[in-house]
C-alpha cells in the first residue's frame, strides 16, 4: 500500500513539474524584438541599423534627455523572400537608453486581416494574450492619438507588448520596459510643464531680439540707402 501511495505521489509530482514547465518552455523573451534589446544605447542601436547617432531627434532635454529614432526596415529585392511586414520602427531613448519600441505594420502586409487574425498571429510567437480594457499612450508621437485602445496584450513582470489598430486603420505594436517607460513618462510630463511655464518668458525674449535685429537693419539701411 505504501509503495502504491509513493508511486501515485511520484506520478502526481511528475505531472505537476511537466505542467509547470510547459509555459516556461513556450514563454517568449519580451525584452527583445528581432535583434533590438531594451537597454541598448543610441550608439549601439545606430551601429546595428547603420545610421548616424546624430539622426536621433531630441524631443525633450530635461529633466531627462528624451530622444527618438525612426528606422525603416529595408525591403528585400528577391521575389522568393516574403516582403518585410514592418513599415517602420520608432525607438525611444531615455538618457541614451532604449526603453520603448513602436512597430508599425505596412498596410499591404496586413490587408484583409481582422483583429482576431492579428491576435492569433502574434500569439503564435508570444503565447496567450490577455484582452484588457486598457489604452496605451504616445506622449511624444503626433502620428497617433494621445491614447490608442489595446486589442491584446502580452506581458511579464518587466515588459509589456500591446497590439492596437490606429485611427488610420493600421495595425501596430508598442513594446516597452515597464519601469523605464513609467520613468520616461514622468520626465516627459515634467518637461512639458517646464516648457509651458517658460513659454511667455521665451516669447518675450524672442520678440525683444527680433525688434533689436530689426533696429540694427534699420540703422544700417539708413546709412547706406541712396535715393
Amino acid at each position: 500500500m505504501k509503495t502504491m501511495t509513493r508511486a501515485l505521489v511520484a506520478s502526481f509530482l511528475t505531472i505537476v513539474v511537466i505542467l509547470l514547465s510547459i509555459p516556461q518552455a513556450h514563454a517568449q523573451d519580451l525584452s527583445t524584438y528581432r535583434n533590438f534589446s531594451f537597454g541598448m544605447t543610441v550608439a549601439d542601436l545606430c551601429k546595428q541599423i547603420q545610421q548616424n547617432p546624430a539622426t536621433a531627434a531630441v524631443v525633450h532635454e530635461r529633466p531627462d534627455l528624451i530622444q527618438e529614432l525612426t528606422f525603416w526596415p529595408p525591403q528585400p529585392y528577391s521575389a522568393l523572400r516574403p516582403a518585410e511586414p514592418l513599415q517602420q520602427i520608432l525607438f525611444s531613448f531615455d538618457d541614451g537608453v532604449l526603453y520603448r519600441m513602436l512597430l508599425t505594420y505596412d498596410t499591404s502586409a496586413t490587408k484583409g486581416l481582422t483583429d482576431e487574425d492579428m491576435i492569433r498571429i502574434v500569439s503564435a510567437k508570444y503565447g496567450t494574450a490577455t484582452r484588457p480594457d486598457a489604452v496605451v499612450n504616445f506622449p511624444t508621437n503626433p502620428s497617433y492619438k494621445t491614447t490608442e485602445k489595446v486589442l491584446a496584450r502580452w506581458e511579464d513582470s518587466q515588459y509589456s507588448l500591446n497590439l492596437f489598430r490606429s485611427s488610420e486603420d493600421t495595425f501596430a505594436m508598442v513594446m516597452f520596459k515597464k519601469q523605464s517607460d513609467a520613468q520616461a513618462g514622468v520626465s516627459i510630463a515634467e518637461s512639458v510643464k517646464l516648457e509651458r511655464e517658460e513659454a511667455p518668458q521665451k516669447e518675450a525674449a524672442r520678440v525683444k531680439k527680433d525688434a533689436a535685429d530689426l533696429e540694427l537693419e534699420r540703422q544700417k539701411n539708413m546709412k547706406t540707402l541712396r535715393p
